[in-house]
């Protein structure tokens, strides 16, 4: 393996470097085992990640893509979660500036036995006073129906009592994942996707590694760890069979629906059943979701009409005037993840605290958690590491670096107008100039040098979608993306804004090649 320092961009998938002996195999390359690879290699350990499809293939680019407190948790009395979870909104919307943006949310509040005003406003109060002071977002704010119905008139107007307006975070999870194994190559962390794990090595004295198969050659062989963090999610039982410990797997499904004009909030609504739901601006479209099922199985999974028409009522009955129908709906995508099996009544009161288990030696497997929190519920996994490795503890730094393409948050609002400026005097369009500034960071010079070479890349990849064709060859080129489904789904969310990609496709394929 090179001695030089690593840079986190370009990710290199070099399957050389696979054929040595680590200190911990990280296999799953979604949020857990991207942040988990990144703070062991930080802390001094000879990490290797692998992912047997692409990053944030899984349920780590099927979120409702925010970074947030959780506030309805606040209900089941997990002020501890919600705690730690408005801390670590902080941290992330200061080392990923770009990524992790400020989002307000909209709370009608309408006559019924669900909350009335006075409870929301304590429980608002209480969400503000959890944070501590921790920004980027504003204290939550009460509205009278009158002042609500002028600003939102497509509100239901019927029996609307009050409203509330507090503040969360936006993020984009695919490429957030992505970002985060680059940060976990820049620390030395050896990271490949499709290498798939196929069955775990053991000795006498436990988990020794895995046998793994190079999807893109056929390719099979070993890869030797001294340690083994199982972070594939709803996949990790079926490397451990009758060893896995008990969960339960939860579908959720979200709907893409049309943006809706002049509105840049989002809702959080309540569904006939009592779920709370959130209708969330993204990238020029609306996200509707989500709901919870629990499955068998994770594979195959897919949006069913009835989870649809779902939400699309629960939009009609807190929105009526946006009119919308199944006929609306743009796209869907559901993902599976895990919660600690328990006896609770409802799904939606199961525990969502992160637990580990080690159902070998030497094999460590994190249960639960949240996308918010996956940062710091990684140092608990590579706390347990070191453990295992009979190795000191060693403290987490990663809440203290910016990941790659981050500006100082400080300065990120004297920061974005410029680039953005300079990316629409190179031939971008506005909206796509922001948002390429918002996704790359820092290395929105990347772009502006593509484009100066060929200013065609300048134009977007779709007309109705905001991401331009440089984009495509950087994520070819930087990025790992080793398909057009890699790039115009994760690398970009593409795939989820536009119904017909057939020539966007065929636009990739070229880029790929040239």
């Amino acid at each position: 393996m090179s001695t030089s320092q690593p840079k986190p961009f370009p990710l290199k998938r070099n399957i050389d470097d696979l054929h040595a002996e680590f200190d911990v195999l990280v296999i799953g390359g979604g949020i857990y085992g991207a942040w988990t690879a990144y703070d062991a290699a930080l802390r001094g350990l000879k990490v290797a990640l692998v992912e047997k499809n692409d990053w944030a293939s899984g349920t780590s680019s099927a979120s409702s893509k925010l970074i947030h407190g959780g506030l309805r948790y606040l209900e089941h009395y997990e002020f501890a979660l919600v705690r730690h979870a408005l801390r670590e909104r902080k941290v992330l919307s200061r080392i990923a500036a770009h990524l992790v943006r400020p989002l307000d949310f909209i709370l009608p509040v309408w006559k019924g036995p669900r909350a009335s005003p006075l409870m929301l406003s304590a429980g608002l109060t209480l969400y503000d006073t959890l944070a501590f002071g921790s920004g980027p977002v504003k204290p939550h704010k009460h509205f009278r129906p009158k002042a609500l119905l002028k600003a939102y008139p497509f509100v239901d107007p019927d029996n609307l009592v009050s409203g509330f307006r507090y503040g969360d975070c936006q993020e984009d999870d695919a490429r957030m994942t992505m970002t985060v194994v680059a940060a976990a190559q820049s620390a030395g962390a050896v990271c490949a996707n499709r290498v798939q794990a196929e069955k775990l090595l053991r000795d006498k004295t436990g988990i020794t590694g895995a046998k793994v198969k190079d999807v893109e050659s056929g390719a099979h062989f070993e890869v030797r760890a001294r340690c083994v963090v199982n972070s594939a999610g709803p996949w990790a039982r079926t490397l451990l069979g009758e060893r896995a410990p008990k969960v339960k797997l939860i579908k959720g499904t979200h709907l893409l629906l049309p943006p809706i004009a002049g509105c840049t909030e989002a809702f959080l609504l309540t569904a006939n059943d009592g779920r709370v739901f959130f209708v969330i601006p993204w990238y020029g479209k609306t996200i509707v979701g989500t709901t919870e099922a629990q499955v068998d199985s994770p594979d195959g999974v897919q949006p069913t009409d009835g989870e649809t028409s779902y939400l699309i009522d629960g939009v009609r009955r807190g929105l009526p005037g946006l009119g919308w129908t199944e006929n609306d709906v743009i796209a869907r995508y559901s993902g599976v993840r895990t919660l600690m099996a328990d006896d609770a009544a409802s799904l939606s009161a199961v525990s969502r605290e992160f637990e580990i288990a080690e159902p070998e030696p030497r094999l460590v497997l994190p249960i639960g958690g949240k996308y918010t929190t996956s940062r710091c519920d990684a140092i608990e996994i590579v706390d347990r590491v070191q453990k295992a490795l009979g190795q000191k503890k060693v403290k987490s730094t990663t809440h203290a670096k910016r990941l790659p393409g981050a500006p100082k948050a400080d300065e990120f609002d004297e920061w974005l107008p410029a680039t953005t400026k300079s990316l629409t005097g190179a031939g971008l369009d506005g909206v796509a100039a922001s948002l390429v500034a918002h996704r790359h960071g820092t290395r929105s010079e990347e772009i502006l040098k593509l484009v100066r070479k060929d200013p065609s890349l300048a134009h977007r990849v779709h007309a109705d979608a905001p991401f331009v064709r440089a984009e495509v060859k950087l994520a070819f080129r930087d990025e790992m993306a080793l398909s057009a489904d890699d790039a115009l789904r994760r690398r970009m969310p593409l795939a989820l804004l536009v119904p017909d990609l057939r020539a966007a496709r065929k636009d990739a394929e070229t880029l790929r090649t040239a």
